[in-house]
């Protein structure tokens, strides 16, 4: 019987079985994701997260996550919920995080704290269609982490270094990735 060994609260054992059983059989790593979303009014959108594809199964165990999804006043919203690119930010922060503190539990690094602080820059007259030159994008991202961890400056800047390589959000948004959206 193996002894669970949890370094930042993650049990490496479970950890290091699962790295295991992939190298075993490959088809236990491919997942779907899903989200579905209703129009409420205005800007006001309801977005809902429940079953999930993974490790050879649908997983329905959890109950319904709830996303209320709008805009601020001045971008004709009611303020019923976070606007999408603000959410954009959540899921990076979120990503980087949980993959900086799993890479790091897997080495044996612990840390004591992360705390992150993003901040984007968009310009809405891409959105608005006032200009074709300005992207309906953001333009840059910047996320700044505080670690607090007994190790040096240098290991914190690879430990962030490490959370961009392995984050699926931080390289679905730096890198192309293949979107379809159809009317059904």
């Amino acid at each position: 019987m193996k002894t669970k060994t949890e370094v930042n609260g993650v049990n490496v054992t479970q950890l290091f079985d699962t790295i295991d059983a992939i190298k075993g059989n490959p088809e236990i790593s491919k997942f779907k994701f899903r989200a579905t979303n209703k129009w409420q009014a205005g800007t006001h959108n309801q977005a809902t997260i429940k079953s999930f594809y993974g490790a050879l199964q649908e997983d329905n165990s959890r109950e319904p996550l709830v996303y209320e999804i709008d805009e601020p006043p001045v971008l004709l919203g009611e303020n019923k919920g976070a606007n999408p690119v603000e959410y954009l930010l959540v899921g990076l922060s979120g990503c980087l995080t949980t993959s900086m503190v799993a890479h790091a539990a897997a080495r044996g690094i612990e840390i004591k704290s992360v705390q992150s602080r993003l901040e984007g820059d968009l310009d809405v007259q891409g959105f608005l269609g006032l200009s074709e030159t300005i992207p309906v994008a953001y333009q840059e991202i910047r996320v700044h982490f505080k670690i607090e961890a007994d190790i040096s400056d240098e290991e914190k800047q690879e430990l962030v270094e490490m959370a961009q390589k392995y984050s699926p959000v931080f390289n679905t948004i730096t890198q192309p990735v293949t979107v379809r959206a159809v009317a059904d």
